[in-house]
């Protein structure tokens, strides 16, 4: 009977990625603003508001999302029918908050945001929470909308122009990323743009990237910030910028991220947007990034470049990171499950990540002596964690800014990704 019941559940899945997005949805954006509220073991959701925006630069047919990447999903319902018409897996900056030790001690709500295609009838929106104990996305908020209530935002905040870094056609069919940034100022726009060809050169540099270039857009917003720089609470620095970044995230010097989301989409809004990336102006080593919430990394510095890579790889395509050390948080992973992430593993279910890719004679685990320097093994040592948790090479742009590559399973999960937002060219 279990069977029977996954396969039904897979072609259900099937069928609505079969029906015209014409059938559901149009070309505008429904965002949902929630508050994320809890500590190190509880989580709750409380809507703050639902806005219409202008565009939608999804597939118009890869609707719902089988990857099970991050912590968080989403699922939309048409109200009517009961069909599931569009999901999301997706991470956030409160899953991470909620591995440190502040999370134990306080409660502390977060802003996020889920996006959808605007729908054309009433639909049903579940929220989601991996439970990290069994692996298993628990159901926690469901609420109702009707696309026609009033209520609904419509009017634009932090409207500015756009400059088109790449463009490759129809937003549908690729991969847009959507560059904003971070303490600029009005006199230092041309620095922005300038920084944002840097950002295309660089980014198309990587394969598989370099390859598939003509599968991605990259849209940066003109959006000036009051001072330059960025905040550093750890020197008692503060500044006064658009988006709010701030180096000492969770204590940490180089973990550079942003609490307010809701002016980041507002900024973000001003263009078809797959993947958000803060560029912000300072030359302090310091980025992160995070599965479809969004990136981080500066601009003036000599890792600048692969900062840009290998953050986007968390955010794009799930991708952990493989090196050891993170005095910031808690068991980040549970060693007795499977991690989501691809270039990750504990063992449990090697099966389902890169074994296909491993020599049979390389041993598993896999020792890092020079014998296996430039072969896909299994090498323990990953995700923040010395032990019980193995990544692909001994080697990888997600492991050290010492290479210069991303190692060949890395590479084929971005390819994954890159083909379930984008159409070939012919």
């Amino acid at each position: 009977m279990k069977k029977i019941f996954l396969t039904m559940i897979a072609f259900c899945a099937l069928s609505v990625q079969a029906q015209t997005f014409e059938q559901y949805f149009i070309q505008k954006t429904m965002r949902v603003d929630y508050m994320h509220v809890g500590d190190a073991v509880t989580d709750q959701y409380f809507i703050d508001e639902i806005i219409a925006e202008p565009h939608w630069g999804g597939h118009l047919t890869n609707l719902i999302d089988e990857s099970g990447f991050g912590y968080y999903l989403v699922k939309v319902f048409d109200k009517q029918t009961k069909t599931l018409i569009y999901s999301r897996y997706y991470a956030t900056l409160f899953g991470e908050w909620q591995t440190t030790d502040e999370a134990k001690t306080i409660q502390k709500s977060f802003s996020e945001t889920v996006v959808f295609p605007f729908p054309k009838n009433k639909i049903e929106v579940a929220l989601h929470t991996k439970n990290k104990a069994t692996g298993i996305f628990e159901e926690k908020y469901r609420f109702d909308i009707d696309p026609n209530n009033y209520f609904i935002q419509r009017d634009r905040r932090h409207v500015y122009p756009v400059y088109e870094v790449e463009s490759n056609g129809n937003p549908n069919e690729k991969v847009d990323i959507v560059i904003i940034p971070d303490g600029y100022t009005e006199s230092e726009m041309n620095q922005f743009m300038k920084d944002c060809d840097f950002f295309r050169d660089e980014f198309f540099k990587y394969e598989p990237y370099s390859s598939y270039r003509d599968r991605f857009n990259i849209h940066a917003v003109m959006a000036p910030s009051k001072e330059s720089g960025a905040d550093l609470p750890g020197e008692n620095i503060w500044k006064n910028t658009l988006i709010d970044c701030s180096f000492w995230t969770f204590d940490s010097e180089r973990y550079l991220m942003t609490t307010d989301n809701k002016t980041m989409r507002d900024v973000a809004a001003n263009a078809p947007c797959d993947q958000i990336y803060i560029l912000v102006n300072h030359q302090k080593y310091g980025g992160g990034g995070i599965f479809n919430h969004y990136c981080t990394g500066i601009n003036h510095n000599e890792s600048a470049g692969k900062i840009i890579v290998h953050e986007f790889g968390h955010g794009f395509a799930g991708l952990g990171d493989e090196y050891v050390g993170n005095a910031e948080y808690n068991d980040f992973y549970n060693l007795k499950l499977e991690p989501a992430d691809p270039n990750v593993t504990t063992l449990v279910d090697f099966e389902s990540k890169w074994k296909d890719l491993v020599d049979p004679q390389t041993p598993i685990p896999t020792p890092a002596t020079p014998q296996y320097k430039n072969q896909i093994g299994v090498f323990e040592g990953a995700g923040y964690m010395k032990e019980g948790i193995y990544r692909p090479k001994q080697d990888c742009l997600m492991n050290h800014f010492r290479c210069e590559e991303f190692c060949p399973v890395c590479q084929r999960a971005i390819i994954k990704m890159i083909d379930f937002y984008t159409v070939p060219v012919k």
